[in-house]
């Protein structure tokens, strides 16, 4: 991370002007306004480019009872605002005299407020809260994900996509050519894209992309999980951000590098601390490490979440720091000076990335703010460690399931606090209805062992 602020789709500060030559030049017909719900699922309204001014003065309505999480029935009339720096072009509808575009939006009340319950406000409120204090926020996120074969209605089967293993090129790597599609596409969307290579699981791959301020960071992982999903149907594969959708192999994370800056200077860098850390670095490790047991239910939102969190798969599980161990839940990558960064391992990728950079910003922020001492780092292999051993390093671990961490998220005070009341509150029922119906469902694990022994 060798900068403060980065835009959050195109480098360049998008005007109306611009975005009416753009129109013209591209004959973009179609205006897609994408938002997301309370699970990070992108949503949209689609309207002719011929709306552009309504769509820009906020006048475009909808119907926020129909969206999971957002309003009751009595109260369902929402308004879309546009963010103009994130209109782009969508490549695969180009054609000649014909394409389509899209922007990100923010939810309104129709009296022109934020509405609390869309999540990009969400994350709006902690960036605010860190400004307070003279910061601001870098993120970097790493997304994986699986490319199954998809059959010929497009859904997905359980046979994937390639047996590759980690950083292997073609010809075994037939996912190559779906990853330069996805390239192309996020390229010409203003995307910066970093690397790309297939990772450890077979049918596992990886694009990396330029870090961001935080609010654009996750607009643009967002967007990458729709581009992703939407090239890869083209090839006729599906594209899952699933944690752990095949047992025996690693799961897929979304690493998380965040970085505080104030006047210019990233504020984790200290060339005189050890590490060449400093100490609003330690306290923003102390204060997530202290936080992350009550909002890994936000991080790790699935039943099948906490599949990927098991010791063997180099998914970290144990609550501790490192300044390079990659078996300890936050490391510190090796670079220093403006790119110093603190990385969280534990998130995945089926989270809402605005929920998610929120909550870890702002425990960093408890951390900071209340003056938290780190613990001690981790430099062994806390993989290969006894439970005794762990136990004597004073490791705990995450929880073990969504049920746990749902409970963890209620005894503490980040979640309502980060979240606000709305977003907490439909966000609890809805994990714990996920909960109870996966824990009353019949699985086929069950039938194989029980059902001919019974």
């Amino acid at each position: 991370m060798a900068e403060t602020k980065v835009s959050q789709i195109n480098e360049n500060t998008l005007t109306v002007e611009k975005i009416k030559d753009i129109i013209n030049a591209k004959s973009v017909e179609l205006l897609h306004l994408q938002f997301v719900d309370i699970e990070g699922i992108l949503k949209n309204v689609t309207v002719t480019s011929a709306q552009l001014e309504d769509v820009i003065d906020n006048k475009m309505m909808f119907d926020g009872s129909s969206i999971k999480g957002f309003s009751p029935i009595n109260k369902s009339d929402l308004y879309l605002a546009p963010d103009l720096s994130t209109f782009a072009v969508l490549p695969w509808t180009v054609e000649e005299g014909y394409s389509e575009a899209r922007f990100l939006c923010s939810v309104k009340n129709p009296d022109g407020t934020l509405f609390e319950g869309d999540t990009r406000n969400v994350l709006k409120k902690t960036v605010e809260r860190a400004a307070d204090k003279g910061y601001t926020i870098s993120i970097g996120p790493e997304l994986e994900f699986f490319l199954f074969k998809a059959d010929e209605n497009g859904n997905p089967t359980v046979q994937l996509g390639d047996n590759a293993g980690y950083f292997e090129p073609s010809p075994k790597d037939f996912g190559e050519r779906v990853r330069l599609e996805i390239y192309k596409a996020l390229k010409a969307m203003g995307f910066t894209i970093e690397a790309s290579h297939h990772e450890v699981a077979e049918g596992q791959h990886e694009i990396n992309f330029k870090y961001a301020d935080a609010l654009g960071a996750a607009d643009l992982a967002t967007t990458y999980k729709w581009v992703v999903k939407t090239v890869a149907q083209q090839h006729g594969l599906h594209a899952t951000f699933m944690p752990k959708p095949v047992f025996g192999i690693n799961g897929s994370g979304m690493h998380v590098n965040m970085s505080f800056f104030k006047d210019g200077e990233n504020v984790f860098f200290d060339v005189d601390g050890k590490h060449q850390l400093s100490e609003e670095a330690y306290q923003f490790i102390a204060g997530v490490l202290e936080n992350v047991k009550s909002f890994v239910a936000v991080t790790n939102p699935l039943v099948n979440s906490y599949k990927r969190l098991v010791p063997g798969y180099e998914a970290p599980c144990y609550i501790a720091w490192s300044p390079s161990n990659r078996s300890a839940l936050i490391r510190i990558p090796a670079k220093r000076g403006l790119a110093t960064r603190v990385e969280l391992r534990c998130p995945d990728p089926s989270s809402n990335p605005y929920l998610t950079f929120a909550v870890i910003a702002a425990a960093g922020l408890d951390g900071i703010e209340k003056g938290l001492t780190a613990p001690a780092s981790i430099d062994e292999d806390i993989f290969h460690m006894s439970e005794e051993e762990r136990f004597g390093f004073g490791i705990e671990n995450l929880p073990g399931s969504l049920d746990a961490a749902v409970a963890e998220l209620e005894n503490g005070e980040i979640g309502l606090k980060t979240l606000g009341k709305h977003v907490y509150n439909e966000y609890v029922s809805m994990k714990k209805a996920e909960w109870d119906n996966y824990r009353t469902a019949v699985h086929t694990w069950e039938l194989v062992n029980y059902q001919a022994k019974f």
